[in-house]
């Protein structure tokens, strides 16, 4: 969990930097990302979240934990299993494959999952990075909702890219360097701020909704 104090400086910082996120966090409310400090549990998941709904990633998540049996979803346990059992769960050929590559990496003490906390932004990336199938921004995800860095800017993310399109007047997504330059103002809390985008997202959804009912 980021901590109550951090958690007020940020947002305090955020407004007094930005009247636009200001306006952002006054509409959505309180900050509650919550870490999870599963770390291999999350990784699995970003992978087998990729380019499918969230219904079907979830769906597929309780058919492998199934699989694994009562001891849980660990480097070991779904290391026993072949490409050819997870499938049965419902995860694809490459996905298993990638799967099996972090399991195999978590082993081995390639990736230390106990002790990344203690590496610096890029080198957590640097290293999960040697997963096949987690690139840049899985990582960045990772620092995010699982170590609770507070400085992490995803600018890739399209949630991330639309709110600022809607929020900031522009006429189409920003490209990299507009969006760092939006965020240069809410360094060294991108990670609150972006978190903030993604709830304003959600919340115009839901006012959408709510509106057409």
């Amino acid at each position: 969990m980021i901590p109550s104090d951090n958690n007020r400086q940020a947002i305090a910082y955020l407004m007094a930097a930005d009247p636009i996120m200001k306006d952002i966090i006054n509409t959505v409310g309180p900050f509650t990302l919550r870490p999870n400090r599963d770390r291999f549990g999350m990784l699995v998941r970003s992978i087998i979240s990729q380019q499918i709904s969230t219904g079907a990633a979830r769906s597929i998540r309780l058919r492998l934990e199934e699989l694994v049996g009562k001891d849980g979803l660990t480097s070991e346990n779904l290391a026993r299993h072949s490409v050819d059992e997870l499938r049965v769960a419902g995860v694809s050929p490459q996905k298993a494959k990638y799967l099996l590559d972090l399991a195999e990496k978590v082993r081995n003490a390639d990736i230390r999952l106990q002790h990344i906390g203690r590496y610096s932004d890029e080198k957590v990336i640097e290293q999960l990075t040697t997963v096949k199938g987690i690139g840049k921004w899985t990582a960045q995800m990772f620092l995010i909702f699982s170590l609770g860095r507070l400085n992490v800017f995803p600018h890739d993310d399209l949630g991330v890219r639309t709110a600022i399109r809607n929020c900031y007047g522009l006429d189409e997504l920003p490209d990299q360097q507009t969006s760092h330059a939006i965020a240069t103002k809410w360094r060294p809390y991108a990670s609150v701020a972006s978190w903030y985008c993604w709830r304003s997202q959600e919340h115009n959804k839901y006012k959408t909704a709510t509106a057409s009912r």
